[in-house]
């Protein structure tokens, strides 16, 4: 194996390489898998890029993958710089560039896909890199790490790149588990060494207190000595006889005044409120702060036209484009998912290169992309998820914090949280002092995850891989263990019977003559035989008074084995199970199931056993007599009869030891595969799968990635988004993609035609009967199509202006492209998987529409410079 020149990959770094990146080197060059755990900055990426440059010495591939589309956008442009755009591809829902090179960044959901599709450029993949893995707890998307983790081949190695968290061991020693060799890589020593403060406003002083939170690892007696004196006016009984001071919170305005004073800009102030972030900016633009020099206004100018350039000016007027110069040539900015792409990138650019000096930003600033500042404001430490405020975890208040100090340019970096009477400050010294964050699993079975396991994998092999999972692990690892075990068993086992093969006759027929008993086989041969039969196929059955052939009509995988329905040619339906059979069964022919598939009609069992009567049998259905164990078998004559024998007596101790591992698992409580078999259930009742077969509903679902996938799928099915106009069919499709957030009621809905609305209708029957569905089955139910946003959605694809659109929904700039990109990540999904032709070329229309102006420019990659 080729190891790359690490003194030619490093020299362009500008610091020295730290220990735990030797470390991970080192592992890489040993062929392991690593989770690189370590702070916001700390320059984890540098592993990541020699897993990458590992991977090109070996004249192999490297993929890189990145949580968010803005991530992959710019680990993409980083690539190239390095090893040139003709090297470097990337695969995001928007673009599609040079899939072919060697080096491809990608979302982590674009491989996934790519898994389960068996894509031929998984072939010559030899390094993943899983950046920002910590997603894995995500309730959403966290699951798609874990199928990547599971499901990618396993001669690929892995470089996980994660924040510190509290358990990387553990996340190491499952990943061990699943797929080999994986060494943990912990640094928890920042390359820039973090001072907390605490900032409060004082009535009683001239000048707000910026005191250090905590002394030695432990909260500052001083400030606890101060809060002693405070008075929170407002609050019962929080009057003291001594109380001398009233404190208050500083004002934004207040605190960049302090941050330039103590040379601790630039700052990214956290304020986890779009609204609330843009008002800081327009006051503290309107206050006449100018942190920039006239230098640094013509850099800003130069940047504002090259990034937005490719708009057009009434978008640049209804995006407030006047206010929003005026604040980046101040040195201040606002930053949230509100914003367009554009703008956004803008901020960065400029931020980036230390000319914007404040930037006011909502916690998704925090999310991978490099944009260091000298320090970090928390304004609060709780923030509104929707439903209720939340409280920040460790985890949360350490990503937040990890942007605090530029390697390189700062001695120090600082975070500055604000006093508020809602927070003690024993609360606030806690959260700074916390060291502990465990990754925790949101892995959970899904619809479209249930038909690709059933498309791509035996009932035995589905459930085996599901109980890989990090989710499993963590509730109960020995039962992954126990997998892991049988699996390496299973892989013995036939390489055992393969090396058992004769090319002369049966060596189990050979030995059981020669021990004088009838062939046996054990009862994992007969399961794995039991498995692989279908609908249709003819088999031998003899089970109590019934004996004779009998066809497959339907089968069914739970986790106590395969369970079978077959229909005799007496039209007697049996239920079979691996038990029921001495010896594996063999198909001896196969018949063409009636349609409608019934198999309780009448007519329906009338024609199955005519045909069953009929059938033309491939293979005897009697077995042949015994045969005189003293006669010369055929196998005799095999040369290599010796070494064939002792590795059919060895296939028969693992197979044993392999059926003891089976009963194991099935005797530990389950609780991923308890699911998974309540997701078969519903996939079962509504025609998706016909026991552990596909029917053309589950194939159309298998290729329908969406987080309310089934009820896509059910509603294409049904033919809801047949036979509309590009233009409606968008505006259809978008009650699966909006969803109304705001604790304001929802404006009344807009259809395009009588048609859109009623069909809307269909789908709100359809949602509400598959809600209940999932509730019976204990699942958590599908988010409930939104029709708010047709209006939208068929406005923009008439050929309306953004300006017009935005400005009469009273939507951001930012909200209307997300959900735009995300229907048009629809509509081409169904452009493939719809069954009706015209359905695919309007929904492909219905994409084109759309992708036009601001949409269009936010979707584009900018040029290296």
């Amino acid at each position: 194996m080729a190891r790359p020149d690490r003194g030619q990959l490093t020299a362009r770094y500008t610091f020295p390489l730290d220990r735990f990146q030797v470390e991970a080197m080192d592992f890489v060059d040993a062929g392991d898998s690593v989770v690189v755990a370590a702070p916001t900055g700390s320059g984890k990426t540098v592993v990541a890029e020699y897993g990458i440059a590992s991977a090109l010495a070996d004249g192999r591939r490297a993929f890189y993958t990145a949580p968010i589309k803005a991530l992959s956008n710019q680990k993409f442009m980083d690539l190239v710089a390095v090893h040139g755009r003709e090297r470097v591809g990337l695969l995001t829902g928007d673009n599609a560039v040079n899939p072919d090179a060697p080096i491809v960044v990608m979302t982590t959901e674009v491989l996934r896909n790519m898994i389960y599709a068996r894509s031929s450029a998984l072939i010559d993949l030899k390094v993943v890199v899983l950046d920002e893995v910590h997603f894995i707890q995500d309730a959403y998307r966290g699951p798609v790490w874990e199928e990547v983790i599971i499901h990618l081949p396993r001669h690929v190695q892995l470089v996980c790149l994660s924040a510190t968290v509290s358990n990387t061991v553990e996340v190491a020693e499952w990943m061990t588990t699943v797929r080999g060799t994986t060494r943990p890589v912990v640094e928890d020593k920042r390359p820039v060494e973090l001072e907390c403060l605490y900032m409060v406003g004082d009535k009683t002083t001239e000048r707000d207190h910026l005191l250090p939170l905590l002394v030695s690892g432990r909260p500052n007696q001083d400030v606890g000595r101060l809060m002693d004196q405070g008075v929170r006016p407002g609050r019962r009984g929080s009057y003291r006889p001594k109380a001398r001071r009233t404190f208050f919170t500083p004002s934004r305005l207040d605190v960049v005044e302090r941050l330039r004073e103590e040379d601790l800009l630039p700052a990214i102030y956290f304020i986890f409120s779009r609204n609330a972030c843009d008002e800081a900016a327009r006051s503290c633009s309107r206050q006449g702060i100018r942190l920039t020099t006239p230098d640094e206004r013509r850099r800003i100018s130069q940047i504002v036209t090259e990034r937005l350039d490719g708009l057009d000016e009434d978008d640049l007027d209804v995006l407030g484009y006047p206010e929003f110069v005026a604040q980046l040539e101040a040195g201040i900015a606002s930053h949230h998912a509100g914003m367009v792409p554009p703008f956004k990138e803008t901020v960065e650019a400029c931020f980036v290169e230390g000319l914007v000096k404040v930037v006011f930003a909502t916690e998704t600033l925090a999310v991978g992309i490099n944009m260091p500042a000298r320090s970090v404001v928390i304004e609060k430490l709780s923030k509104f998820t929707g439903e209720h405020h939340e409280f920040l975890s460790a985890g949360e208040f350490t990503q937040l914090t990890g942007r605090a100090g530029r390697r390189g340019l700062d001695p120090k970096g600082h975070a500055v949280v604000l006093w508020s009477p809602f927070v003690s400050f024993d609360q606030v010294a806690g959260l700074a002092a916390s060291r502990s964050f465990r990754l925790t699993s949101s892995f959970r079975p899904t619809y479209n995850m249930a038909v690709n396991l059933v498309r791509s994998y035996s009932s035995e092999e589905a459930r085996h891989l599901l109980n890989l999972s990090l989710a499993q692990y963590q509730a109960d690892r020995d039962v992954v263990r126990i997998e892991a075990r049988l699996e390496a068993r299973l892989q013995r086992l036939d390489e055992l019977r393969e090396e058992a093969e004769s090319p002369f006759g049966d060596i189990y027929d050979y030995r059981s003559r020669l021990e004088g008993r009838p062939k046996e086989r054990s009862e994992s041969a007969i399961e794995h035989a039991v498995s692989r039969l279908r609908p249709g196929n003819v088999i031998h059955v003899d089970k109590g008074k019934v004996t004779g052939r009998a066809v497959v009509v339907r089968t069914a995988n739970r986790t106590g084995g395969t369970k079978l329905t077959v229909l005799t040619a007496k039209r007697a339906l049996l239920n079979l199970s691996a038990r029921d059979f001495a010896e594996e069964p063999r198909v001896l022919a196969d018949l063409e199931l009636p349609r409608p598939f019934d198999p309780t009609r009448p007519e329906f069992q009338r024609r199955v056993a005519d045909d069953l009567d009929r059938v033309r049998l491939t293979v005897s259905e009697w077995s042949s007599p015994e045969v005189d164990r003293q006669a010369v078998h055929p196998v005799e004559d095999d040369p290599d009869l010796s070494a064939r024998l002792k590795a059919a007596a060895q296939a028969d101790r693992v197979a044993r030891e392999v059926d003891q591992l089976r009963e194991q698992v099935r005797g530990r409580g389950n609780s991923v595969a308890r699911r998974f078999d309540r997701v078969l259930a519903v996939l079962g009742d509504w025609g998706y799968v016909d026991g552990w077969s596909l029917t053309e509903k589950g194939r159309m679902l298998a290729g329908t990635f969406h987080e309310c996938d089934l009820l896509v799928a059910e509603c294409i099915d049904r033919g809801l988004l047949d036979g509309l106009p590009p233009a409606e069919l968008a505006g259809l499709v978008s009650v699966f993609v909006y969803e109304h957030r705001s604790s304001e009621p929802p404006p009344a809905p807009w259809f395009p035609s009588a048609e859109v609305r009623k069909r809307t209708r269909r789908i709100e029957t359809i949602s509400s009967e598959l809600r209940g569905v999932e509730e019976r089955q204990d699942l958590t139910p599908h988010r409930a199509p939104d029709p708010t946003y047709i209006a939208v959605a068929y406005a923009w694809a008439v050929g309306e202006g953004f300006a017009e659109v935005v400005e009469a929904e009273e939507l951001s700039g930012g909200d209307f492209v997300r959900n735009m990109k995300q229907l048009i990540d629809l509509l081409r999904q169904i452009a493939v998987i719809a069954p009706s032709a015209q359905t695919r070329a309007d929904a492909e229309r219905a994409g084109e529409m759309l992708l036009r102006g601001v949409v269009a420019v936010s979707s584009a990659i900018g040029e290296v410079s």
